[in-house]
Protein backbone atom coordinates (compact mmCIF):
# COMPACT_ATOMS: atom_id res chain seq x y z
CA UNK A 1 0.00 0.00 0.00
CA UNK A 2 1.55 3.30 -1.40
CA UNK A 3 1.14 5.87 1.66
CA UNK A 4 1.64 9.78 0.47
CA UNK A 5 2.50 12.75 2.96
CA UNK A 6 -0.60 13.09 4.32
CA UNK A 7 -1.01 9.57 5.40
CA UNK A 8 2.05 9.92 7.22
CA UNK A 9 1.03 13.05 8.64
CA UNK A 10 -2.19 12.00 9.58
CA UNK A 11 -0.25 9.19 11.30
CA UNK A 12 2.37 10.97 12.57
CA UNK A 13 -0.14 13.68 14.53
CA UNK A 14 -1.75 10.68 16.30
CA UNK A 15 1.71 9.80 17.52
CA UNK A 16 2.52 12.75 19.14
CA UNK A 17 -0.82 13.21 20.44
CA UNK A 18 -0.61 10.13 22.69
CA UNK A 19 2.88 10.84 23.96
CA UNK A 20 1.29 14.27 25.13
CA UNK A 21 -1.14 12.74 26.89
CA UNK A 22 1.23 10.08 28.56
CA UNK A 23 3.34 13.44 29.40
CA UNK A 24 0.89 15.72 30.92
CA UNK A 25 -0.29 12.84 33.48
CA UNK A 26 2.80 11.57 34.45
CA UNK A 27 2.79 13.75 37.33
CA UNK A 28 -0.41 12.93 38.55
CA UNK A 29 0.70 9.01 37.80
CA UNK A 30 3.91 9.47 40.28
CA UNK A 31 2.38 10.67 42.77
CA UNK A 32 0.91 7.26 44.50
CA UNK A 33 -0.12 3.72 43.32
CA UNK A 34 -3.38 4.80 43.50
CA UNK A 35 -3.41 7.42 41.25
CA UNK A 36 -0.99 5.53 38.97
CA UNK A 37 -3.16 2.45 39.32
CA UNK A 38 -6.92 3.48 39.64
CA UNK A 39 -7.16 7.24 39.05
CA UNK A 40 -7.32 7.59 42.33
CA UNK A 41 -10.94 6.17 42.67
CA UNK A 42 -12.38 9.40 40.79
CA UNK A 43 -13.26 8.37 37.35
CA UNK A 44 -16.77 9.44 35.77
CA UNK A 45 -18.81 6.39 34.74
CA UNK A 46 -18.88 7.51 30.84
CA UNK A 47 -14.81 7.58 30.83
CA UNK A 48 -14.45 4.17 32.47
CA UNK A 49 -17.22 2.85 30.26
CA UNK A 50 -15.34 3.73 27.39
CA UNK A 51 -12.52 2.51 28.82
CA UNK A 52 -13.44 -0.82 28.91
CA UNK A 53 -15.03 -0.73 25.40
CA UNK A 54 -11.65 0.78 23.99
CA UNK A 55 -9.50 -1.52 25.86
CA UNK A 56 -11.68 -4.99 24.17
CA UNK A 57 -11.22 -2.85 20.94
CA UNK A 58 -7.98 -4.01 20.04
CA UNK A 59 -5.77 -3.78 16.42
CA UNK A 60 -6.83 -8.27 16.72
CA UNK A 61 -10.62 -7.22 17.07
CA UNK A 62 -11.67 -6.62 13.36
CA UNK A 63 -9.40 -9.53 12.38
CA UNK A 64 -10.97 -12.00 14.58
CA UNK A 65 -14.14 -10.78 13.43
CA UNK A 66 -13.64 -11.56 9.77
CA UNK A 67 -11.99 -15.00 10.16
CA UNK A 68 -15.05 -16.13 12.32
CA UNK A 69 -17.40 -14.38 10.08
CA UNK A 70 -15.87 -15.81 6.70
CA UNK A 71 -15.78 -19.23 7.81
CA UNK A 72 -18.94 -19.55 10.29
CA UNK A 73 -21.10 -16.84 8.93
CA UNK A 74 -22.48 -13.94 10.80
CA UNK A 75 -23.62 -16.71 13.22
CA UNK A 76 -19.62 -17.27 14.06
CA UNK A 77 -19.81 -14.43 16.25
CA UNK A 78 -21.84 -15.99 19.05
CA UNK A 79 -18.41 -16.99 20.00
CA UNK A 80 -18.18 -13.96 21.90
CA UNK A 81 -21.82 -12.17 21.42
CA UNK A 82 -22.55 -15.36 23.88
CA UNK A 83 -21.00 -12.81 26.64
CA UNK A 84 -23.61 -10.81 26.74
CA UNK A 85 -25.34 -12.37 29.19
CA UNK A 86 -22.24 -12.72 31.69
CA UNK A 87 -21.40 -9.00 31.18
CA UNK A 88 -25.18 -7.93 32.26
CA UNK A 89 -24.62 -9.84 35.60
CA UNK A 90 -21.61 -7.52 36.57
CA UNK A 91 -23.50 -4.92 35.98
CA UNK A 92 -26.87 -5.97 37.81
CA UNK A 93 -25.30 -7.61 40.23
CA UNK A 94 -21.25 -7.37 40.67
CA UNK A 95 -20.40 -3.73 39.94
CA UNK A 96 -21.53 -2.38 43.02
CA UNK A 97 -20.00 -5.18 45.07
CA UNK A 98 -16.68 -4.78 43.42
CA UNK A 99 -16.79 -0.78 44.12
CA UNK A 100 -17.58 -1.73 47.76
CA UNK A 101 -15.03 -3.86 48.46
CA UNK A 102 -12.37 -1.07 47.82
CA UNK A 103 -9.48 -3.52 46.47
CA UNK A 104 -6.88 -2.03 44.30
CA UNK A 105 -6.85 -5.38 42.20
CA UNK A 106 -9.00 -8.15 41.71
CA UNK A 107 -6.03 -10.62 43.45
CA UNK A 108 -5.90 -9.02 46.29
CA UNK A 109 -10.17 -9.83 46.55
CA UNK A 110 -8.58 -13.04 47.63
CA UNK A 111 -7.49 -12.26 51.23
CA UNK A 112 -10.78 -10.40 51.50
CA UNK A 113 -12.51 -12.98 50.95
CA UNK A 114 -10.54 -15.86 51.99
CA UNK A 115 -8.20 -16.09 55.29
CA UNK A 116 -4.66 -17.31 56.03
CA UNK A 117 -1.85 -18.77 53.72
CA UNK A 118 -4.24 -20.34 51.27
CA UNK A 119 -5.84 -17.23 50.64
CA UNK A 120 -2.05 -15.67 50.57
CA UNK A 121 -1.07 -18.25 48.25
CA UNK A 122 -4.26 -17.64 46.02
CA UNK A 123 -3.44 -13.84 45.85
CA UNK A 124 -0.08 -14.46 44.60
CA UNK A 125 -0.28 -17.58 42.20
CA UNK A 126 -3.35 -15.12 40.14
CA UNK A 127 -1.46 -12.16 40.45
CA UNK A 128 1.82 -14.16 38.76
CA UNK A 129 -0.59 -15.93 36.64
CA UNK A 130 -3.04 -13.15 35.44
CA UNK A 131 0.59 -10.60 35.23
CA UNK A 132 2.71 -13.13 33.30
CA UNK A 133 0.93 -15.97 31.50
CA UNK A 134 -2.26 -14.90 30.39
CA UNK A 135 -1.75 -11.47 29.73
CA UNK A 136 1.52 -12.03 28.02
CA UNK A 137 -0.85 -14.33 25.58
CA UNK A 138 -3.17 -11.53 25.34
CA UNK A 139 -0.51 -8.73 24.41
CA UNK A 140 0.76 -11.34 22.05
CA UNK A 141 -2.22 -12.01 20.06
CA UNK A 142 -3.01 -8.28 19.75
CA UNK A 143 0.33 -7.59 18.21
CA UNK A 144 0.78 -10.56 16.14
CA UNK A 145 -2.76 -8.62 14.41
CA UNK A 146 -0.99 -5.76 14.54
CA UNK A 147 2.18 -6.97 12.70
CA UNK A 148 -0.21 -8.77 10.33
CA UNK A 149 -1.70 -5.09 9.68
CA UNK A 150 1.64 -3.29 9.40
CA UNK A 151 3.09 -5.78 7.34
CA UNK A 152 0.65 -6.08 4.86
CA UNK A 153 0.26 -2.43 4.80
CA UNK A 154 3.93 -0.79 5.16
CA UNK A 155 6.07 -3.61 4.42
CA UNK A 156 7.55 -3.91 7.96
CA UNK A 157 9.46 -6.95 8.84
CA UNK A 158 7.36 -8.88 11.62
CA UNK A 159 10.40 -8.15 14.52
CA UNK A 160 10.86 -4.63 13.52
CA UNK A 161 6.73 -3.96 13.77
CA UNK A 162 6.93 -5.04 17.32
CA UNK A 163 9.68 -3.21 18.62
CA UNK A 164 8.46 -0.16 17.30
CA UNK A 165 5.16 -0.60 19.01
CA UNK A 166 6.35 -2.18 22.42
CA UNK A 167 8.42 1.29 22.71
CA UNK A 168 5.71 3.92 21.56
CA UNK A 169 2.93 2.30 23.68
CA UNK A 170 5.29 1.00 26.47
CA UNK A 171 6.54 4.96 26.90
CA UNK A 172 2.93 6.65 27.34
CA UNK A 173 1.73 3.50 28.99
CA UNK A 174 4.87 4.02 31.72
CA UNK A 175 4.52 7.35 31.86
CA UNK A 176 1.20 8.50 32.76
CA UNK A 177 -0.52 5.29 34.77
CA UNK A 178 -4.14 5.13 34.08
CA UNK A 179 -4.90 8.68 33.32
CA UNK A 180 -3.43 8.82 30.91
CA UNK A 181 -4.40 5.36 29.68
CA UNK A 182 -8.19 6.28 30.08
CA UNK A 183 -8.06 9.87 28.41
CA UNK A 184 -6.06 8.06 25.17
CA UNK A 185 -8.74 5.24 25.51
CA UNK A 186 -11.39 7.82 24.87
CA UNK A 187 -9.82 9.54 21.69
CA UNK A 188 -8.35 6.28 20.42
CA UNK A 189 -12.02 4.48 20.48
CA UNK A 190 -13.51 7.69 18.74
CA UNK A 191 -10.63 7.54 15.93
CA UNK A 192 -10.89 3.36 15.54
CA UNK A 193 -14.61 3.48 14.88
CA UNK A 194 -14.72 6.17 13.02
CA UNK A 195 -11.95 4.60 10.81
CA UNK A 196 -14.04 1.12 10.36
CA UNK A 197 -16.70 2.67 9.95
CA UNK A 198 -15.03 4.98 6.80
CA UNK A 199 -13.63 1.50 5.63
CA UNK A 200 -17.12 -0.61 5.75
CA UNK A 201 -18.27 2.80 3.34
CA UNK A 202 -15.64 2.18 0.77
CA UNK A 203 -15.71 -1.71 0.98
CA UNK A 204 -19.30 -1.23 -0.05
CA UNK A 205 -19.01 1.16 -2.58
CA UNK A 206 -16.45 -1.76 -4.17
CA UNK A 207 -19.64 -4.44 -4.63
CA UNK A 208 -22.32 -2.42 -5.28
CA UNK A 209 -23.51 -0.86 -1.83
CA UNK A 210 -25.32 -2.90 0.63
CA UNK A 211 -28.08 -4.75 -2.18
CA UNK A 212 -24.96 -5.13 -4.50
CA UNK A 213 -23.35 -7.34 -1.87
CA UNK A 214 -26.44 -8.99 -0.54
CA UNK A 215 -26.99 -9.78 -4.56
CA UNK A 216 -23.63 -11.19 -4.46
CA UNK A 217 -23.12 -13.51 -1.33
CA UNK A 218 -26.81 -14.44 -2.50
CA UNK A 219 -25.33 -15.41 -5.67
CA UNK A 220 -22.47 -17.57 -4.41
CA UNK A 221 -24.42 -19.07 -1.41
CA UNK A 222 -27.83 -19.54 -2.29
CA UNK A 223 -29.19 -20.59 1.27
CA UNK A 224 -27.82 -17.32 2.36
CA UNK A 225 -25.73 -19.05 5.58
CA UNK A 226 -23.13 -16.44 5.78
CA UNK A 227 -25.85 -14.15 6.83
CA UNK A 228 -28.32 -15.76 9.18
CA UNK A 229 -27.75 -14.35 12.44
CA UNK A 230 -29.52 -17.53 14.02
CA UNK A 231 -27.92 -20.89 12.49
CA UNK A 232 -29.77 -23.68 11.18
CA UNK A 233 -29.89 -27.17 13.47
CA UNK A 234 -28.08 -28.91 10.13
CA UNK A 235 -25.90 -25.71 9.68
CA UNK A 236 -22.59 -26.60 8.71
CA UNK A 237 -21.38 -23.17 9.04
CA UNK A 238 -22.04 -23.09 12.72
CA UNK A 239 -23.21 -26.64 14.07
CA UNK A 240 -25.97 -27.03 16.27
CA UNK A 241 -23.51 -28.14 19.31
CA UNK A 242 -21.17 -25.03 19.02
CA UNK A 243 -24.35 -22.54 19.02
CA UNK A 244 -25.87 -24.29 22.21
CA UNK A 245 -22.58 -24.82 24.16
CA UNK A 246 -21.99 -20.55 23.18
CA UNK A 247 -25.37 -20.22 24.36
CA UNK A 248 -25.50 -22.34 27.87
CA UNK A 249 -22.69 -23.17 28.46
CA UNK A 250 -19.32 -20.23 27.19
CA UNK A 251 -20.80 -17.38 29.14
CA UNK A 252 -21.08 -18.65 32.58
CA UNK A 253 -18.32 -21.59 32.61
CA UNK A 254 -14.74 -19.80 30.99
CA UNK A 255 -12.70 -17.19 32.36
CA UNK A 256 -12.24 -14.36 29.40
CA UNK A 257 -10.26 -10.86 29.61
CA UNK A 258 -13.23 -7.86 29.17
CA UNK A 259 -15.74 -10.83 30.00
CA UNK A 260 -14.75 -12.53 33.37
CA UNK A 261 -17.70 -14.20 35.23
CA UNK A 262 -18.79 -11.82 37.95
CA UNK A 263 -16.39 -9.36 36.82
CA UNK A 264 -12.72 -9.19 36.80
CA UNK A 265 -9.54 -8.12 35.44
CA UNK A 266 -9.57 -4.59 33.36
CA UNK A 267 -12.99 -4.31 33.69
CA UNK A 268 -13.10 -4.57 37.57
CA UNK A 269 -10.07 -2.48 37.34
CA UNK A 270 -12.33 0.21 35.83
CA UNK A 271 -15.14 -0.33 38.14
CA UNK A 272 -13.08 0.13 41.21
CA UNK A 273 -11.56 3.00 39.93
CA UNK A 274 -14.74 4.90 39.94
CA UNK A 275 -15.83 7.58 41.92
CA UNK A 276 -18.75 5.45 43.68
CA UNK A 277 -20.99 2.73 43.05
CA UNK A 278 -23.36 4.21 40.46
CA UNK A 279 -20.99 5.35 38.41
CA UNK A 280 -19.60 1.71 38.67
CA UNK A 281 -23.01 0.24 37.48
CA UNK A 282 -23.31 2.85 34.74
CA UNK A 283 -19.71 2.16 33.15
CA UNK A 284 -20.66 -1.55 33.35
CA UNK A 285 -23.89 -1.08 31.53
CA UNK A 286 -22.36 1.60 29.13
CA UNK A 287 -19.56 -1.02 28.29
CA UNK A 288 -22.12 -4.08 27.28
CA UNK A 289 -24.24 -1.69 25.04
CA UNK A 290 -21.27 -0.24 23.37
CA UNK A 291 -18.64 -3.21 23.32
CA UNK A 292 -21.59 -5.64 22.03
CA UNK A 293 -24.35 -3.84 19.84
CA UNK A 294 -22.99 -0.40 18.23
CA UNK A 295 -19.11 -1.77 17.22
CA UNK A 296 -19.50 -5.06 15.63
CA UNK A 297 -21.50 -4.10 11.97
CA UNK A 298 -19.17 -2.17 10.51
CA UNK A 299 -16.27 -5.03 10.77
CA UNK A 300 -19.06 -7.88 9.71
CA UNK A 301 -19.73 -5.63 6.69
CA UNK A 302 -16.27 -5.61 5.88
CA UNK A 303 -16.01 -8.93 6.67
CA UNK A 304 -18.59 -9.97 4.18
CA UNK A 305 -16.92 -7.69 1.40
CA UNK A 306 -13.72 -9.68 1.79
CA UNK A 307 -15.84 -13.11 0.73
CA UNK A 308 -16.93 -11.61 -2.37
CA UNK A 309 -13.82 -9.63 -3.32
CA UNK A 310 -11.75 -12.33 -2.12
CA UNK A 311 -13.02 -15.85 -1.45
CA UNK A 312 -10.60 -18.45 -0.85
CA UNK A 313 -7.59 -16.63 0.87
CA UNK A 314 -5.61 -19.61 2.96
CA UNK A 315 -5.91 -16.70 5.86
CA UNK A 316 -9.12 -15.06 6.03
CA UNK A 317 -8.51 -12.50 8.64
CA UNK A 318 -5.63 -10.89 6.34
CA UNK A 319 -9.20 -10.29 4.24
CA UNK A 320 -10.42 -7.35 6.32
CA UNK A 321 -6.67 -5.84 5.85
CA UNK A 322 -6.85 -6.53 1.79
CA UNK A 323 -10.13 -4.28 1.42
CA UNK A 324 -8.21 -1.36 3.61
CA UNK A 325 -5.06 -1.80 1.03
CA UNK A 326 -7.09 -1.88 -1.86
CA UNK A 327 -10.02 0.57 -2.13
CA UNK A 328 -8.82 3.33 0.66
CA UNK A 329 -8.24 6.32 -1.18
CA UNK A 330 -5.13 8.64 0.15
CA UNK A 331 -5.72 10.22 3.73
CA UNK A 332 -8.19 7.39 4.63
CA UNK A 333 -5.03 5.19 4.38
CA UNK A 334 -3.35 6.98 7.05
CA UNK A 335 -6.44 7.68 8.42
CA UNK A 336 -7.20 3.99 9.46
CA UNK A 337 -3.50 3.12 9.84
CA UNK A 338 -3.72 5.52 12.69
CA UNK A 339 -7.37 3.99 13.95
CA UNK A 340 -5.58 0.48 14.01
CA UNK A 341 -3.07 1.83 15.90
CA UNK A 342 -4.88 3.38 18.51
CA UNK A 343 -7.12 0.20 18.83
CA UNK A 344 -4.29 -1.44 19.11
CA UNK A 345 -2.14 1.23 21.67
CA UNK A 346 -5.21 1.29 23.94
CA UNK A 347 -5.55 -2.46 24.88
CA UNK A 348 -1.76 -2.35 25.24
CA UNK A 349 -1.88 0.24 27.38
CA UNK A 350 -4.36 -1.25 29.37
CA UNK A 351 -2.90 -4.35 30.03
CA UNK A 352 0.14 -3.36 30.46
CA UNK A 353 -1.05 -0.80 33.27
CA UNK A 354 -3.29 -3.74 34.46
CA UNK A 355 -0.67 -6.48 34.31
CA UNK A 356 1.62 -3.95 36.92
CA UNK A 357 -0.83 -3.38 38.98
CA UNK A 358 -1.04 -7.33 39.80
CA UNK A 359 3.13 -7.47 39.84
CA UNK A 360 3.68 -4.42 41.93
CA UNK A 361 0.04 -4.46 44.96
CA UNK A 362 -0.33 -8.21 44.86
CA UNK A 363 3.45 -9.49 44.53
CA UNK A 364 5.87 -6.58 45.35
CA UNK A 365 4.24 -5.02 48.06
CA UNK A 366 2.21 -7.77 49.59
CA UNK A 367 4.98 -10.17 49.78
CA UNK A 368 8.68 -8.43 49.60
CA UNK A 369 8.47 -4.50 50.64
CA UNK A 370 4.92 -3.48 52.90
CA UNK A 371 6.09 -0.36 54.22
CA UNK A 372 7.83 1.79 51.04
CA UNK A 373 6.69 5.01 50.45
CA UNK A 374 3.32 5.64 47.37
CA UNK A 375 5.96 7.25 45.29
CA UNK A 376 8.37 4.01 45.17
CA UNK A 377 5.52 1.54 44.11
CA UNK A 378 4.31 3.97 40.78
CA UNK A 379 7.94 4.03 40.00
CA UNK A 380 8.06 -0.13 40.39
CA UNK A 381 5.35 -0.24 38.54
CA UNK A 382 6.98 1.71 35.95
CA UNK A 383 9.79 -1.09 36.23
CA UNK A 384 7.22 -3.74 35.95
CA UNK A 385 5.34 -2.53 33.05
CA UNK A 386 8.79 -2.76 31.11
CA UNK A 387 9.70 -6.31 32.16
CA UNK A 388 6.01 -7.08 31.03
CA UNK A 389 6.77 -5.94 27.77
CA UNK A 390 9.96 -7.87 26.94
CA UNK A 391 8.14 -11.52 28.01
CA UNK A 392 5.45 -10.46 25.79
CA UNK A 393 7.51 -9.55 22.94
CA UNK A 394 8.70 -12.97 22.56
CA UNK A 395 5.10 -15.17 23.13
CA UNK A 396 3.96 -12.68 20.40
CA UNK A 397 6.28 -14.54 17.60
CA UNK A 398 4.54 -17.99 18.75
CA UNK A 399 1.21 -16.90 17.65
CA UNK A 400 -0.22 -17.08 14.49
CA UNK A 401 -4.08 -17.11 14.73
CA UNK A 402 -5.80 -14.16 16.99
CA UNK A 403 -9.27 -16.84 16.75
CA UNK A 404 -7.12 -19.66 17.77
CA UNK A 405 -5.64 -17.52 20.15
CA UNK A 406 -8.92 -16.14 21.66
CA UNK A 407 -10.07 -19.81 21.70
CA UNK A 408 -6.80 -21.46 23.23
CA UNK A 409 -7.61 -18.78 26.65
CA UNK A 410 -11.51 -19.42 26.74
CA UNK A 411 -10.52 -23.32 27.17
CA UNK A 412 -7.99 -22.73 29.67
CA UNK A 413 -10.15 -20.94 31.77
CA UNK A 414 -13.71 -23.39 31.53
CA UNK A 415 -15.32 -24.68 34.40
CA UNK A 416 -13.60 -21.64 36.65
CA UNK A 417 -16.59 -19.04 36.06
CA UNK A 418 -19.25 -20.61 38.30
CA UNK A 419 -16.51 -20.47 41.05
CA UNK A 420 -16.41 -16.48 40.49
CA UNK A 421 -20.06 -16.13 39.95
CA UNK A 422 -20.60 -18.01 43.40
CA UNK A 423 -17.97 -16.88 45.67
CA UNK A 424 -20.05 -13.62 46.40
CA UNK A 425 -23.20 -15.42 46.91
CA UNK A 426 -22.04 -18.53 48.98
CA UNK A 427 -20.05 -19.02 52.13
CA UNK A 428 -18.84 -22.12 51.42
CA UNK A 429 -16.56 -21.73 48.67
CA UNK A 430 -13.14 -21.33 50.00
CA UNK A 431 -9.39 -20.16 48.85
CA UNK A 432 -8.99 -23.82 47.88
CA UNK A 433 -12.42 -23.71 45.72
CA UNK A 434 -10.29 -21.15 43.23
CA UNK A 435 -6.96 -22.53 43.09
CA UNK A 436 -8.55 -26.48 42.33
CA UNK A 437 -10.65 -24.56 39.88
CA UNK A 438 -7.74 -22.73 37.70
CA UNK A 439 -5.41 -26.32 38.18
CA UNK A 440 -7.97 -28.17 37.20
CA UNK A 441 -8.82 -25.98 34.16
CA UNK A 442 -5.23 -25.96 33.04
CA UNK A 443 -4.71 -29.66 33.12
CA UNK A 444 -7.69 -30.67 31.71
CA UNK A 445 -7.69 -28.18 28.73
CA UNK A 446 -4.43 -29.34 27.64
CA UNK A 447 -5.28 -32.99 27.95
CA UNK A 448 -8.69 -32.87 25.99
CA UNK A 449 -7.01 -31.15 23.11
CA UNK A 450 -3.60 -32.73 23.27
CA UNK A 451 -4.64 -36.55 24.32
CA UNK A 452 -8.34 -36.60 23.24
CA UNK A 453 -7.39 -34.62 19.96
CA UNK A 454 -10.00 -31.53 20.50
CA UNK A 455 -9.49 -29.43 18.35
CA UNK A 456 -10.24 -25.44 18.66
CA UNK A 457 -10.09 -25.34 14.80
CA UNK A 458 -13.41 -27.30 14.64
CA UNK A 459 -16.53 -26.00 15.80
CA UNK A 460 -18.11 -29.20 17.40
CA UNK A 461 -14.14 -30.44 18.42
CA UNK A 462 -14.00 -26.83 20.21
CA UNK A 463 -18.11 -27.28 21.97
CA UNK A 464 -16.56 -30.29 23.07
CA UNK A 465 -13.42 -28.96 24.29
CA UNK A 466 -14.97 -26.56 26.61
CA UNK A 467 -17.97 -29.47 27.60
CA UNK A 468 -15.53 -31.92 28.57
CA UNK A 469 -13.32 -29.25 30.31
CA UNK A 470 -16.62 -27.50 32.16
CA UNK A 471 -17.91 -31.05 33.74
CA UNK A 472 -14.38 -32.42 35.07
CA UNK A 473 -13.20 -28.97 36.48
CA UNK A 474 -15.96 -28.21 38.12
CA UNK A 475 -16.65 -31.71 39.46
CA UNK A 476 -13.05 -30.89 40.81
CA UNK A 477 -13.82 -27.64 42.22
CA UNK A 478 -16.82 -28.92 44.42
CA UNK A 479 -14.89 -31.73 45.51
CA UNK A 480 -12.30 -29.98 46.50
CA UNK A 481 -14.72 -27.52 48.44
CA UNK A 482 -16.24 -30.04 50.34
CA UNK A 483 -13.50 -31.39 51.55
CA UNK A 484 -11.35 -28.87 52.69
CA UNK A 485 -12.44 -26.37 55.55
CA UNK A 486 -14.71 -23.01 55.29
CA UNK A 487 -13.29 -19.58 55.48
CA UNK A 488 -13.32 -18.86 59.32
CA UNK A 489 -16.35 -17.22 60.61
CA UNK A 490 -14.92 -13.85 61.35
CA UNK A 491 -13.36 -13.79 57.80
CA UNK A 492 -17.30 -14.05 56.27
CA UNK A 493 -19.19 -12.02 58.49
CA UNK A 494 -16.80 -9.27 57.67
CA UNK A 495 -16.74 -9.87 54.53
CA UNK A 496 -21.02 -10.49 53.92
CA UNK A 497 -21.04 -6.95 55.80
CA UNK A 498 -18.47 -5.28 53.59
CA UNK A 499 -19.99 -5.91 50.60
CA UNK A 500 -23.19 -6.58 51.60
CA UNK A 501 -24.40 -9.21 48.78
CA UNK A 502 -27.42 -11.23 50.32
CA UNK A 503 -29.11 -14.23 48.95
CA UNK A 504 -29.69 -17.32 50.38
CA UNK A 505 -26.37 -18.56 50.77
CA UNK A 506 -25.41 -16.77 53.55
CA UNK A 507 -28.09 -17.60 55.46
CA UNK A 508 -25.96 -20.09 57.99
CA UNK A 509 -23.57 -17.96 58.23
CA UNK A 510 -24.47 -14.33 58.77
CA UNK A 511 -28.43 -13.99 58.91
CA UNK A 512 -28.05 -10.42 59.70
CA UNK A 513 -26.38 -9.59 55.81
CA UNK A 514 -28.54 -12.26 54.11
CA UNK A 515 -31.27 -10.20 53.38
CA UNK A 516 -29.21 -7.46 51.70
CA UNK A 517 -30.02 -7.95 47.51
CA UNK A 518 -33.09 -8.94 45.95
CA UNK A 519 -32.03 -11.85 43.86
CA UNK A 520 -35.42 -11.84 41.94
CA UNK A 521 -35.67 -8.33 41.07
CA UNK A 522 -31.77 -8.61 40.08
CA UNK A 523 -32.98 -11.42 37.35
CA UNK A 524 -35.43 -9.69 35.83
CA UNK A 525 -33.09 -6.48 35.21
CA UNK A 526 -30.99 -9.30 34.09
CA UNK A 527 -32.65 -10.40 31.50
CA UNK A 528 -33.77 -6.98 30.19
CA UNK A 529 -30.48 -5.78 29.93
CA UNK A 530 -29.41 -8.63 27.93
CA UNK A 531 -32.23 -8.06 25.84
CA UNK A 532 -31.10 -4.42 25.33
CA UNK A 533 -27.74 -5.22 23.64
CA UNK A 534 -29.76 -8.34 21.76
CA UNK A 535 -32.22 -5.93 20.70
CA UNK A 536 -29.91 -3.30 19.69
CA UNK A 537 -27.35 -5.69 17.66
CA UNK A 538 -29.93 -7.43 15.75
CA UNK A 539 -31.76 -4.03 15.40
CA UNK A 540 -28.72 -2.61 13.40
CA UNK A 541 -28.29 -5.93 11.51
CA UNK A 542 -31.62 -6.06 10.47
CA UNK A 543 -31.58 -2.61 8.88
CA UNK A 544 -28.20 -2.95 7.55
CA UNK A 545 -29.46 -6.17 5.97
CA UNK A 546 -32.46 -5.09 4.53
CA UNK A 547 -35.04 -5.89 6.89
CA UNK A 548 -36.32 -2.81 8.24
CA UNK A 549 -39.56 -3.46 10.16
CA UNK A 550 -37.43 -5.86 12.38
CA UNK A 551 -34.88 -3.46 12.58
CA UNK A 552 -36.95 -0.56 13.36
CA UNK A 553 -38.78 -2.83 15.87
CA UNK A 554 -36.13 -4.33 17.69
CA UNK A 555 -34.51 -0.34 18.44
CA UNK A 556 -37.59 1.04 19.38
CA UNK A 557 -37.46 -2.01 21.61
CA UNK A 558 -34.31 -1.15 23.05
CA UNK A 559 -34.20 2.30 23.20
CA UNK A 560 -37.48 1.86 25.55
CA UNK A 561 -35.89 -0.45 27.62
CA UNK A 562 -32.43 1.24 28.13
CA UNK A 563 -34.42 4.45 29.89
CA UNK A 564 -35.85 1.79 32.50
CA UNK A 565 -32.64 0.41 33.19
CA UNK A 566 -31.05 3.89 33.76
CA UNK A 567 -34.07 4.70 36.21
CA UNK A 568 -33.94 1.60 37.57
CA UNK A 569 -29.97 2.34 38.81
CA UNK A 570 -31.40 6.15 40.45
CA UNK A 571 -31.73 3.74 43.72
CA UNK A 572 -28.92 5.26 46.29
CA UNK A 573 -25.67 3.76 46.83
CA UNK A 574 -25.86 3.37 50.15
CA UNK A 575 -29.38 1.19 49.68
CA UNK A 576 -28.00 -2.46 50.41
CA UNK A 577 -31.37 -3.73 50.01
CA UNK A 578 -31.45 -2.44 46.52
CA UNK A 579 -30.22 -4.46 43.31
CA UNK A 580 -29.27 -1.76 41.27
Amino acid sequence: MTLTAVDWAVILAYFVLSLVVGVVFSGRAGTSSTEYFLSGRSMPWWLAGTSMVATTFAADTPLAVTGLTVKHGIAGNWLWWSFVMSGMLTVVFYARLWRRAGVMTDAEFAELRYAGRPAAFLRGFRACYLALAVNSIIIGWVTSAMAKIVGLTMGVDKWQAIVVLFLVTGLYSTLSGLWGVVVTDFFQFLLAMTGCIVLAGFALGAVGGLDGLLAALHARYPDDAPLRVVPGLDSEWMPALAFFVYLGVNWWASWYPGAEPGGGGYVAQRILSTRDERHALLAALWFNIAHYALRPWPWILVALTSMVLYPGLADPELGYVHVMVDHLPPFWRGFLLAAFFAAYMSTISTQLNWGASYLVNDVYRRFWARARSEAHYAGVGRLATVAMMGVSGVVTLSIESVEGAWKFLLALGAGTGLVYLLRWYWWRINAWSEVSAMGAALVFSLAAQWGLGLSSDDPRGFALLLLTTTTATTAVWLAVTYLTPAEPRETLTAFAARVRAGGPGWHAIAPDAAGGQRIGAGLLLWVLGCAVVYLGLFGIGGLLLRRPLQGVGALAAATALTWYLVRATRAAPEAGDRVV
